[in-house]
Protein backbone atom coordinates (compact mmCIF):
# COMPACT_ATOMS: atom_id res chain seq x y z
CA UNK A 1 0.00 0.00 0.00
CA UNK A 2 1.24 3.35 -0.57
CA UNK A 3 2.57 5.41 2.13
CA UNK A 4 0.52 8.68 2.93
CA UNK A 5 2.06 11.66 4.76
CA UNK A 6 -0.40 14.80 5.59
CA UNK A 7 -0.04 18.50 6.34
CA UNK A 8 -2.11 21.33 7.28
CA UNK A 9 -1.60 24.44 5.68
CA UNK A 10 -3.39 27.99 5.13
CA UNK A 11 -5.83 28.25 2.09
CA UNK A 12 -4.03 30.34 0.18
CA UNK A 13 -7.07 31.97 -1.19
CA UNK A 14 -9.24 32.38 2.12
CA UNK A 15 -8.94 31.57 6.06
CA UNK A 16 -9.78 27.61 5.83
CA UNK A 17 -7.21 24.84 5.89
CA UNK A 18 -6.65 22.09 3.57
CA UNK A 19 -4.92 19.21 3.90
CA UNK A 20 -1.57 18.54 1.37
CA UNK A 21 -1.18 14.82 0.83
CA UNK A 22 1.96 12.99 -0.09
CA UNK A 23 1.75 9.54 -2.02
CA UNK A 24 4.45 7.10 -2.06
CA UNK A 25 4.59 6.82 -5.50
CA UNK A 26 5.34 10.25 -6.44
CA UNK A 27 8.73 11.37 -6.50
CA UNK A 28 8.79 14.73 -4.84
CA UNK A 29 11.28 17.33 -5.73
CA UNK A 30 12.50 20.31 -3.15
CA UNK A 31 12.14 22.54 -6.50
CA UNK A 32 9.26 20.93 -8.11
CA UNK A 33 6.76 19.98 -5.57
CA UNK A 34 4.51 17.33 -6.93
CA UNK A 35 1.83 17.54 -4.94
CA UNK A 36 -2.28 16.64 -4.14
CA UNK A 37 -4.68 18.30 -2.44
CA UNK A 38 -7.41 16.42 -1.22
CA UNK A 39 -9.65 18.32 -0.17
CA UNK A 40 -10.99 22.41 0.59
CA UNK A 41 -12.59 22.69 3.51
CA UNK A 42 -16.77 23.99 3.55
CA UNK A 43 -16.91 27.49 3.84
CA UNK A 44 -14.58 29.15 1.48
CA UNK A 45 -15.97 31.98 -0.75
CA UNK A 46 -17.50 30.27 -4.19
CA UNK A 47 -15.00 32.00 -6.45
CA UNK A 48 -11.69 32.18 -4.92
CA UNK A 49 -12.57 28.52 -3.87
CA UNK A 50 -12.32 28.06 -7.67
CA UNK A 51 -9.40 29.44 -8.43
CA UNK A 52 -7.75 27.59 -5.33
CA UNK A 53 -8.61 24.25 -7.03
CA UNK A 54 -7.19 25.33 -10.50
CA UNK A 55 -4.06 26.12 -8.65
CA UNK A 56 -3.56 23.21 -6.26
CA UNK A 57 -5.45 20.65 -6.84
CA UNK A 58 -4.87 16.61 -7.68
CA UNK A 59 -2.07 17.94 -10.66
CA UNK A 60 1.65 18.48 -10.73
CA UNK A 61 2.12 21.85 -10.88
CA UNK A 62 2.80 24.16 -14.11
CA UNK A 63 5.69 23.40 -16.69
CA UNK A 64 8.99 24.70 -16.60
CA UNK A 65 7.43 26.66 -19.39
CA UNK A 66 4.43 28.17 -17.50
CA UNK A 67 7.34 28.57 -14.17
CA UNK A 68 9.84 30.66 -16.11
CA UNK A 69 6.86 32.68 -17.00
CA UNK A 70 5.56 33.00 -13.37
CA UNK A 71 9.14 34.21 -12.28
CA UNK A 72 9.75 36.74 -15.43
CA UNK A 73 6.15 38.37 -13.88
CA UNK A 74 7.78 38.44 -10.33
CA UNK A 75 11.06 39.90 -11.76
CA UNK A 76 9.40 42.37 -13.75
CA UNK A 77 6.39 43.62 -10.78
CA UNK A 78 9.18 42.67 -7.89
CA UNK A 79 12.61 42.77 -8.43
CA UNK A 80 12.51 45.89 -10.87
CA UNK A 81 10.21 48.39 -7.94
CA UNK A 82 12.77 47.21 -5.09
CA UNK A 83 15.61 47.69 -7.88
CA UNK A 84 14.25 51.25 -8.45
CA UNK A 85 13.66 52.05 -4.95
CA UNK A 86 17.28 51.26 -3.90
CA UNK A 87 18.45 53.05 -6.48
CA UNK A 88 17.34 56.40 -5.78
CA UNK A 89 17.43 55.45 -2.25
CA UNK A 90 21.70 55.53 -2.76
CA UNK A 91 21.12 58.56 -5.13
CA UNK A 92 20.09 60.85 -1.98
CA UNK A 93 22.19 58.88 -0.07
CA UNK A 94 25.40 59.20 -1.69
CA UNK A 95 24.09 63.13 -3.15
CA UNK A 96 24.99 64.11 0.56
CA UNK A 97 28.52 63.51 0.10
CA UNK A 98 28.52 64.87 -3.57
CA UNK A 99 26.92 68.03 -2.29
CA UNK A 100 29.42 68.02 0.55
CA UNK A 101 32.75 68.33 -1.77
CA UNK A 102 31.02 70.28 -4.81
CA UNK A 103 30.54 73.27 -2.06
CA UNK A 104 28.39 72.33 0.66
CA UNK A 105 31.23 72.51 3.21
CA UNK A 106 32.39 75.71 1.76
CA UNK A 107 28.88 77.39 2.17
CA UNK A 108 27.51 76.07 5.65
CA UNK A 109 31.47 76.51 7.11
CA UNK A 110 31.26 72.79 8.08
CA UNK A 111 34.68 72.29 9.60
CA UNK A 112 36.96 69.06 11.27
CA UNK A 113 34.86 66.02 11.95
CA UNK A 114 31.45 67.89 11.17
CA UNK A 115 30.78 65.28 7.86
CA UNK A 116 31.44 62.31 9.86
CA UNK A 117 29.08 63.89 12.86
CA UNK A 118 26.20 64.85 10.12
CA UNK A 119 26.81 60.88 8.98
CA UNK A 120 26.47 59.40 12.42
CA UNK A 121 23.32 61.13 13.24
CA UNK A 122 22.23 59.56 9.68
CA UNK A 123 23.77 55.90 11.06
CA UNK A 124 21.60 56.47 14.19
CA UNK A 125 18.76 57.63 12.57
CA UNK A 126 19.11 54.04 10.34
CA UNK A 127 19.45 51.84 13.33
CA UNK A 128 16.76 52.61 15.61
CA UNK A 129 13.98 51.87 12.98
CA UNK A 130 15.31 49.09 11.08
CA UNK A 131 13.60 46.38 13.19
CA UNK A 132 10.29 48.81 13.58
CA UNK A 133 10.38 48.56 9.67
CA UNK A 134 10.61 44.89 9.34
CA UNK A 135 7.75 43.86 11.57
CA UNK A 136 5.48 46.99 10.34
CA UNK A 137 6.03 45.11 7.34
CA UNK A 138 4.40 42.02 9.65
CA UNK A 139 1.01 44.16 9.63
CA UNK A 140 1.13 46.78 7.01
CA UNK A 141 0.70 45.93 2.99
CA UNK A 142 4.45 46.29 1.75
CA UNK A 143 2.97 48.40 -1.04
CA UNK A 144 1.65 50.74 1.42
CA UNK A 145 4.78 50.92 3.79
CA UNK A 146 7.32 51.10 0.96
CA UNK A 147 5.68 53.63 -1.08
CA UNK A 148 4.96 55.56 2.16
CA UNK A 149 8.20 55.75 3.58
CA UNK A 150 9.68 56.52 0.25
CA UNK A 151 7.60 59.74 -0.28
CA UNK A 152 8.98 60.79 3.31
CA UNK A 153 12.51 60.56 2.52
CA UNK A 154 11.53 62.59 -0.85
CA UNK A 155 10.29 64.92 1.07
CA UNK A 156 12.79 65.50 3.37
CA UNK A 157 15.44 65.31 0.28
CA UNK A 158 13.82 67.89 -0.60
CA UNK A 159 14.30 70.13 2.53
CA UNK A 160 18.01 69.16 2.51
CA UNK A 161 18.27 71.72 -0.52
CA UNK A 162 17.60 75.03 1.97
CA UNK A 163 19.68 73.95 4.65
CA UNK A 164 22.05 76.53 6.11
CA UNK A 165 23.39 75.28 9.45
CA UNK A 166 25.44 71.86 10.72
CA UNK A 167 22.62 71.35 13.47
CA UNK A 168 19.72 71.56 10.34
CA UNK A 169 22.04 68.74 8.55
CA UNK A 170 21.79 66.76 11.68
CA UNK A 171 17.82 66.70 11.84
CA UNK A 172 17.34 66.39 8.01
CA UNK A 173 19.98 63.63 8.22
CA UNK A 174 18.09 61.87 11.17
CA UNK A 175 14.99 61.61 9.74
CA UNK A 176 16.18 60.85 6.05
CA UNK A 177 17.39 57.93 7.58
CA UNK A 178 14.68 56.44 9.97
CA UNK A 179 12.50 56.52 6.68
CA UNK A 180 15.46 54.89 4.10
CA UNK A 181 16.05 52.31 6.84
CA UNK A 182 12.61 50.27 5.26
CA UNK A 183 14.69 49.49 2.21
CA UNK A 184 17.52 47.28 2.62
CA UNK A 185 16.59 44.41 5.47
CA UNK A 186 12.84 45.06 4.20
CA UNK A 187 13.36 44.63 0.39
CA UNK A 188 15.50 40.74 1.96
CA UNK A 189 12.29 40.12 3.70
CA UNK A 190 10.02 40.00 0.87
CA UNK A 191 12.38 38.62 -1.50
CA UNK A 192 12.69 35.54 0.61
CA UNK A 193 8.90 35.69 0.39
CA UNK A 194 9.18 35.27 -3.65
CA UNK A 195 12.21 33.33 -4.83
CA UNK A 196 13.64 29.91 -4.14
CA UNK A 197 16.85 29.91 -2.39
CA UNK A 198 18.45 28.84 -5.26
CA UNK A 199 16.58 31.96 -6.82
CA UNK A 200 17.61 34.59 -4.44
CA UNK A 201 21.51 34.75 -4.53
CA UNK A 202 20.94 36.41 -7.77
CA UNK A 203 18.03 38.59 -6.95
CA UNK A 204 19.97 39.57 -4.27
CA UNK A 205 23.14 40.75 -6.39
CA UNK A 206 20.85 42.46 -8.77
CA UNK A 207 18.86 44.28 -5.99
CA UNK A 208 22.12 44.99 -3.94
CA UNK A 209 24.08 46.47 -7.19
CA UNK A 210 20.86 48.88 -7.95
CA UNK A 211 22.49 50.80 -4.87
CA UNK A 212 25.89 50.74 -6.27
CA UNK A 213 24.56 52.19 -9.73
CA UNK A 214 22.61 54.82 -7.89
CA UNK A 215 25.93 55.53 -6.32
CA UNK A 216 27.70 55.95 -9.81
CA UNK A 217 24.10 58.22 -11.04
CA UNK A 218 24.62 60.41 -8.18
CA UNK A 219 28.34 61.09 -8.87
CA UNK A 220 27.29 61.71 -12.72
CA UNK A 221 24.45 63.58 -11.89
CA UNK A 222 26.25 66.26 -9.94
CA UNK A 223 28.88 66.93 -12.08
CA UNK A 224 25.84 67.81 -14.47
CA UNK A 225 24.10 70.17 -12.49
CA UNK A 226 26.90 71.64 -10.93
CA UNK A 227 28.14 72.42 -14.64
CA UNK A 228 24.60 73.39 -15.95
CA UNK A 229 22.37 74.61 -13.06
CA UNK A 230 25.23 76.07 -10.56
CA UNK A 231 24.13 79.71 -9.94
CA UNK A 232 20.77 79.27 -11.14
CA UNK A 233 17.72 81.18 -9.59
CA UNK A 234 20.11 81.53 -7.61
CA UNK A 235 20.96 78.71 -6.39
CA UNK A 236 24.32 76.60 -6.03
CA UNK A 237 24.75 73.73 -8.28
CA UNK A 238 24.84 71.18 -4.43
CA UNK A 239 21.33 72.26 -3.51
CA UNK A 240 20.02 71.68 -7.23
CA UNK A 241 20.94 68.32 -6.83
CA UNK A 242 18.86 67.74 -4.02
CA UNK A 243 15.91 69.41 -5.58
CA UNK A 244 16.93 67.04 -8.49
CA UNK A 245 16.64 64.20 -6.22
CA UNK A 246 13.75 64.76 -4.50
CA UNK A 247 11.55 65.23 -7.85
CA UNK A 248 12.77 61.66 -9.18
CA UNK A 249 12.19 59.81 -5.86
CA UNK A 250 8.12 60.85 -5.31
CA UNK A 251 7.35 59.59 -8.36
CA UNK A 252 8.93 56.78 -7.56
CA UNK A 253 6.85 56.03 -4.52
CA UNK A 254 3.47 56.63 -5.88
CA UNK A 255 4.61 53.73 -8.30
CA UNK A 256 4.72 51.11 -5.96
CA UNK A 257 0.93 51.34 -5.36
CA UNK A 258 0.17 50.59 -8.87
CA UNK A 259 2.73 48.09 -9.62
CA UNK A 260 3.78 46.87 -6.78
CA UNK A 261 1.95 43.14 -5.83
CA UNK A 262 2.08 42.11 -1.87
CA UNK A 263 3.85 38.77 -1.10
CA UNK A 264 2.23 35.57 -1.86
CA UNK A 265 4.04 33.89 1.14
CA UNK A 266 2.57 36.31 3.92
CA UNK A 267 4.73 39.35 5.41
CA UNK A 268 1.90 41.42 5.95
CA UNK A 269 -1.67 41.16 7.31
CA UNK A 270 -2.36 42.16 3.58
CA UNK A 271 -2.01 38.42 2.89
CA UNK A 272 -5.33 37.69 2.51
CA UNK A 273 -6.28 41.03 0.75
CA UNK A 274 -3.67 40.54 -1.56
CA UNK A 275 -4.70 37.15 -2.46
CA UNK A 276 -8.38 38.33 -2.55
CA UNK A 277 -7.45 41.51 -5.10
CA UNK A 278 -5.94 38.38 -7.37
CA UNK A 279 -8.91 35.82 -6.90
CA UNK A 280 -11.36 38.67 -7.86
CA UNK A 281 -13.20 38.33 -4.16
CA UNK A 282 -15.25 40.93 -3.09
CA UNK A 283 -14.61 39.76 0.85
CA UNK A 284 -14.89 42.32 3.10
CA UNK A 285 -12.45 41.12 5.91
CA UNK A 286 -8.89 39.28 6.31
CA UNK A 287 -6.87 36.86 8.55
CA UNK A 288 -3.39 38.36 9.63
CA UNK A 289 -0.63 36.26 9.67
CA UNK A 290 -0.65 36.91 13.44
CA UNK A 291 -4.16 35.06 13.93
CA UNK A 292 -6.44 37.85 14.64
CA UNK A 293 -9.04 38.92 11.64
CA UNK A 294 -8.93 42.15 10.31
CA UNK A 295 -11.06 44.18 8.26
CA UNK A 296 -10.17 44.95 4.73
CA UNK A 297 -10.24 48.88 4.90
CA UNK A 298 -11.20 51.16 2.44
CA UNK A 299 -8.01 52.74 1.58
CA UNK A 300 -6.56 49.18 0.56
CA UNK A 301 -9.77 48.45 -1.65
CA UNK A 302 -9.28 51.96 -3.31
CA UNK A 303 -5.59 50.77 -3.90
CA UNK A 304 -6.78 47.55 -5.02
CA UNK A 305 -8.79 49.15 -7.73
CA UNK A 306 -5.84 51.64 -9.13
CA UNK A 307 -3.24 48.57 -9.27
CA UNK A 308 -2.72 46.73 -12.61
CA UNK A 309 -1.14 43.74 -10.31
CA UNK A 310 -4.66 42.12 -11.35
CA UNK A 311 -4.45 42.00 -14.90
CA UNK A 312 -0.86 40.79 -14.39
CA UNK A 313 -0.82 37.53 -12.40
CA UNK A 314 -3.10 34.80 -12.60
CA UNK A 315 -4.88 32.90 -9.17
CA UNK A 316 -3.50 30.02 -10.46
CA UNK A 317 0.03 32.00 -10.49
CA UNK A 318 0.09 33.26 -7.46
CA UNK A 319 -1.43 30.45 -5.62
CA UNK A 320 1.85 28.27 -7.00
CA UNK A 321 4.44 31.19 -5.99
CA UNK A 322 2.84 30.49 -3.00
CA UNK A 323 3.17 26.45 -2.94
CA UNK A 324 6.71 26.74 -4.68
CA UNK A 325 8.33 27.80 -1.74
CA UNK A 326 9.46 26.20 1.59
CA UNK A 327 6.51 25.28 3.79
CA UNK A 328 6.45 27.91 6.47
CA UNK A 329 6.07 26.55 10.43
CA UNK A 330 2.37 27.53 11.33
CA UNK A 331 2.86 27.18 14.68
CA UNK A 332 5.71 30.37 14.94
CA UNK A 333 3.20 32.96 13.45
CA UNK A 334 2.15 34.76 16.88
CA UNK A 335 4.51 37.95 17.23
CA UNK A 336 4.89 38.31 21.04
CA UNK A 337 7.92 38.24 23.54
CA UNK A 338 7.79 34.85 22.98
CA UNK A 339 9.06 35.54 19.55
CA UNK A 340 11.69 37.52 20.88
CA UNK A 341 12.44 34.34 23.16
CA UNK A 342 12.81 32.42 19.87
CA UNK A 343 14.53 34.57 18.38
CA UNK A 344 17.00 35.56 20.65
CA UNK A 345 17.80 31.99 21.84
CA UNK A 346 18.37 31.09 18.33
CA UNK A 347 22.55 30.75 17.03
CA UNK A 348 20.82 32.73 13.52
CA UNK A 349 20.38 35.91 15.73
CA UNK A 350 23.76 35.96 17.32
CA UNK A 351 26.40 34.81 14.49
CA UNK A 352 24.12 36.66 11.49
CA UNK A 353 23.92 39.63 13.60
CA UNK A 354 27.68 39.44 14.01
CA UNK A 355 28.95 38.43 11.04
CA UNK A 356 27.01 41.17 9.27
CA UNK A 357 28.60 43.97 12.08
CA UNK A 358 32.25 42.62 10.89
CA UNK A 359 31.31 42.79 7.07
CA UNK A 360 29.42 46.70 7.42
CA UNK A 361 33.10 47.24 8.98
CA UNK A 362 34.48 46.08 6.01
CA UNK A 363 32.86 47.96 4.00
CA UNK A 364 32.76 51.08 6.18
CA UNK A 365 36.02 52.30 4.59
CA UNK A 366 34.20 52.59 1.29
CA UNK A 367 31.19 53.71 2.49
CA UNK A 368 32.63 56.38 4.87
CA UNK A 369 33.78 57.81 1.54
CA UNK A 370 37.36 57.69 2.24
CA UNK A 371 38.58 58.14 -1.36
CA UNK A 372 36.74 61.50 -1.32
CA UNK A 373 38.33 62.60 1.51
CA UNK A 374 41.27 62.14 0.08
CA UNK A 375 41.01 63.86 -3.52
CA UNK A 376 39.45 66.82 -1.63
CA UNK A 377 42.68 66.99 0.81
CA UNK A 378 44.81 66.86 -2.08
CA UNK A 379 42.84 69.42 -3.96
CA UNK A 380 41.48 67.56 -6.80
CA UNK A 381 38.94 69.91 -9.07
CA UNK A 382 35.04 69.55 -8.78
CA UNK A 383 34.96 66.87 -11.64
CA UNK A 384 37.68 64.60 -10.37
CA UNK A 385 35.99 64.62 -6.86
CA UNK A 386 32.91 63.48 -8.10
CA UNK A 387 33.93 61.27 -10.78
CA UNK A 388 37.08 59.01 -9.30
CA UNK A 389 35.46 57.44 -6.60
CA UNK A 390 32.61 55.97 -9.24
CA UNK A 391 35.25 53.37 -10.32
CA UNK A 392 34.90 51.61 -6.44
CA UNK A 393 31.04 51.15 -6.98
CA UNK A 394 31.71 49.56 -10.34
CA UNK A 395 33.77 47.20 -9.43
CA UNK A 396 31.41 46.55 -6.35
CA UNK A 397 29.35 45.75 -9.36
CA UNK A 398 31.26 43.42 -10.37
CA UNK A 399 32.26 41.45 -7.26
CA UNK A 400 28.86 41.26 -6.69
CA UNK A 401 27.17 39.87 -9.64
CA UNK A 402 30.61 37.44 -10.07
CA UNK A 403 29.55 36.20 -6.41
CA UNK A 404 25.85 35.74 -7.21
CA UNK A 405 26.48 33.37 -9.71
CA UNK A 406 29.00 31.60 -8.35
CA UNK A 407 26.47 30.87 -5.53
CA UNK A 408 24.04 30.12 -8.21
CA UNK A 409 26.12 27.45 -9.91
CA UNK A 410 27.85 26.14 -6.29
CA UNK A 411 24.48 26.06 -3.97
CA UNK A 412 25.62 26.94 -0.19
CA UNK A 413 28.78 28.65 -0.85
CA UNK A 414 28.52 31.53 0.93
CA UNK A 415 31.88 30.70 3.01
CA UNK A 416 33.68 30.83 0.06
CA UNK A 417 32.82 33.85 -0.73
CA UNK A 418 33.29 35.28 2.55
CA UNK A 419 36.90 33.88 2.49
CA UNK A 420 37.67 35.79 -0.86
CA UNK A 421 36.46 39.00 0.13
CA UNK A 422 38.53 39.38 3.74
CA UNK A 423 41.32 38.25 1.62
CA UNK A 424 41.09 41.13 -0.67
CA UNK A 425 40.52 43.58 1.77
CA UNK A 426 43.53 42.17 3.93
CA UNK A 427 45.35 43.26 0.84
CA UNK A 428 43.99 46.69 0.77
CA UNK A 429 45.05 47.35 4.18
CA UNK A 430 48.33 46.13 3.97
CA UNK A 431 48.26 48.25 0.58
CA UNK A 432 47.53 51.15 2.03
CA UNK A 433 49.10 51.32 5.44
CA UNK A 434 52.57 50.27 3.44
CA UNK A 435 52.45 54.04 0.81
CA UNK A 436 49.90 55.77 1.47
CA UNK A 437 50.75 59.14 -0.18
CA UNK A 438 51.69 57.33 -3.79
CA UNK A 439 48.47 57.99 -5.72
CA UNK A 440 49.04 54.86 -8.01
CA UNK A 441 49.04 53.00 -4.22
CA UNK A 442 45.94 54.87 -3.11
CA UNK A 443 43.53 54.50 -6.23
CA UNK A 444 44.09 50.60 -6.72
CA UNK A 445 43.67 49.99 -3.11
CA UNK A 446 40.68 51.96 -3.45
CA UNK A 447 38.75 50.32 -6.73
CA UNK A 448 39.99 46.94 -5.48
CA UNK A 449 38.30 47.67 -1.96
CA UNK A 450 34.95 47.75 -3.92
CA UNK A 451 34.94 43.98 -3.76
CA UNK A 452 33.34 44.50 -0.27
CA UNK A 453 29.94 45.86 -1.45
CA UNK A 454 29.74 41.58 -2.82
CA UNK A 455 28.71 40.97 1.00
CA UNK A 456 25.74 42.72 1.22
CA UNK A 457 23.77 40.15 -1.25
CA UNK A 458 26.04 36.94 0.39
CA UNK A 459 25.38 37.61 3.68
CA UNK A 460 21.41 38.87 3.49
CA UNK A 461 21.09 35.48 0.98
CA UNK A 462 22.98 33.19 3.52
CA UNK A 463 20.50 34.76 6.46
CA UNK A 464 17.39 34.34 4.07
CA UNK A 465 18.00 30.58 3.86
CA UNK A 466 19.21 29.67 7.15
CA UNK A 467 15.88 30.92 8.71
CA UNK A 468 13.57 30.24 5.96
CA UNK A 469 10.99 28.47 7.55
CA UNK A 470 10.34 30.78 10.20
CA UNK A 471 8.68 34.67 9.17
CA UNK A 472 9.06 35.90 12.25
CA UNK A 473 12.53 35.22 12.43
CA UNK A 474 13.45 36.21 9.41
CA UNK A 475 12.42 39.25 9.22
CA UNK A 476 13.66 40.53 12.86
CA UNK A 477 17.76 38.48 11.96
CA UNK A 478 17.80 40.67 8.69
CA UNK A 479 16.75 43.74 10.28
CA UNK A 480 19.09 43.29 13.58
CA UNK A 481 21.88 41.97 10.72
CA UNK A 482 21.68 45.56 9.41
CA UNK A 483 20.80 47.25 12.95
CA UNK A 484 24.05 46.41 14.58
CA UNK A 485 25.88 46.75 11.77
CA UNK A 486 25.05 50.53 11.62
CA UNK A 487 25.26 50.58 15.46
CA UNK A 488 29.04 49.87 15.04
CA UNK A 489 29.82 52.30 12.47
CA UNK A 490 28.03 54.95 13.20
CA UNK A 491 31.29 55.48 16.35
CA UNK A 492 33.54 53.24 13.99
CA UNK A 493 33.61 55.94 11.67
CA UNK A 494 34.25 58.58 13.89
CA UNK A 495 37.34 56.85 15.47
CA UNK A 496 39.19 54.80 12.00
CA UNK A 497 38.06 57.10 8.77
CA UNK A 498 37.30 60.92 9.91
CA UNK A 499 38.17 63.61 7.91
CA UNK A 500 41.22 64.44 10.10
CA UNK A 501 42.62 60.80 9.41
CA UNK A 502 42.81 61.41 5.79
CA UNK A 503 44.73 60.70 3.42
CA UNK A 504 46.90 57.94 5.60
CA UNK A 505 44.19 56.34 7.62
CA UNK A 506 46.41 54.49 9.19
CA UNK A 507 44.25 53.13 12.68
CA UNK A 508 41.80 52.57 9.93
CA UNK A 509 43.86 49.99 8.25
CA UNK A 510 44.80 47.96 11.24
CA UNK A 511 40.97 48.07 12.27
CA UNK A 512 40.18 46.26 8.24
CA UNK A 513 42.80 44.04 9.36
CA UNK A 514 41.14 42.95 11.97
CA UNK A 515 37.55 43.10 11.04
CA UNK A 516 38.52 41.12 7.52
CA UNK A 517 40.04 38.18 9.82
CA UNK A 518 37.11 37.90 12.06
CA UNK A 519 34.24 37.95 9.36
CA UNK A 520 36.23 34.82 8.27
CA UNK A 521 36.25 33.30 11.74
CA UNK A 522 32.82 34.33 12.55
CA UNK A 523 31.44 32.96 8.80
CA UNK A 524 33.37 29.27 9.59
CA UNK A 525 31.62 28.74 12.97
CA UNK A 526 27.94 29.75 10.75
CA UNK A 527 28.60 27.14 8.38
CA UNK A 528 29.63 24.29 11.30
CA UNK A 529 26.52 25.43 12.91
CA UNK A 530 24.16 25.63 9.68
CA UNK A 531 25.48 21.48 8.74
CA UNK A 532 25.10 20.39 12.19
CA UNK A 533 21.16 22.30 12.06
CA UNK A 534 20.55 20.64 8.36
CA UNK A 535 21.87 17.04 9.71
CA UNK A 536 18.69 17.53 12.57
CA UNK A 537 16.26 18.58 10.11
CA UNK A 538 13.81 15.76 9.05
CA UNK A 539 10.08 17.68 8.28
CA UNK A 540 8.28 18.30 5.12
CA UNK A 541 8.93 20.53 1.99
CA UNK A 542 12.08 21.89 4.09
CA UNK A 543 14.56 22.78 1.65
CA UNK A 544 17.65 20.69 2.46
CA UNK A 545 20.86 22.88 2.25
CA UNK A 546 22.85 19.70 1.54
CA UNK A 547 20.81 18.45 -1.27
CA UNK A 548 19.77 15.63 0.64
CA UNK A 549 16.44 13.45 -0.18
CA UNK A 550 14.13 14.58 2.40
CA UNK A 551 13.91 12.14 4.84
CA UNK A 552 10.04 11.51 4.29
CA UNK A 553 10.86 10.58 0.84
CA UNK A 554 13.49 7.92 2.29
CA UNK A 555 10.84 6.62 4.55
CA UNK A 556 8.29 6.20 1.54
CA UNK A 557 11.04 3.88 -0.60
CA UNK A 558 11.95 1.84 2.22
CA UNK A 559 8.53 0.82 2.67
CA UNK A 560 7.45 0.90 -1.06
CA UNK A 561 11.15 -1.98 -1.21
CA UNK A 562 9.28 -3.71 2.01
CA UNK A 563 6.09 -3.99 0.05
Amino acid sequence: MPHENTQTLSDPFGDEKQTRTFHSGLKVDTNEEVYEMNKINEGVDKETTVASQKAVATHTPPSKVNERKLLFKIDCCVLSYVCLQYWINYVDRVGFTNAYVTGMKETLNLQGNDFNLINTCFTVGYIVSMIPHNLILLKVPPKVWLSFCTFAWGLLTLGMHGVTSFRQCCVLRFFQAVFESCTFSGTHLILGSWYKEEELPFRSSIFTSSGLIGSLFSGFMQVGIYNSLNGKAGLEGWRWLFLVDSFITIPIAMFSLIYFPDPPSPTSSSSHANETEFAGSNSSSSQSPLGKPSKVNRFYQILNKVSIVHKIFTPEELAYAKHRLPVKDETKTNLNWSTIKRVVGSWHWWMFSTVWALGGLNISFASNSTFALYLANLNYSIKQKNNYPMGIYAVGIVATMGSSLYLTMRKNRHLDVSIFISVVMIVVAIMIRCNPLKPAVMFAAQYIGGVCYAGQSVFFSWANVVCANDLQERAIVLASMNMFSGAVNAWWSILFYSATTSPTYKKGCYAMFGTAVATVAISVIIRILQARENAKKNVINYVDLNETEPAYLENTNDEEEDD
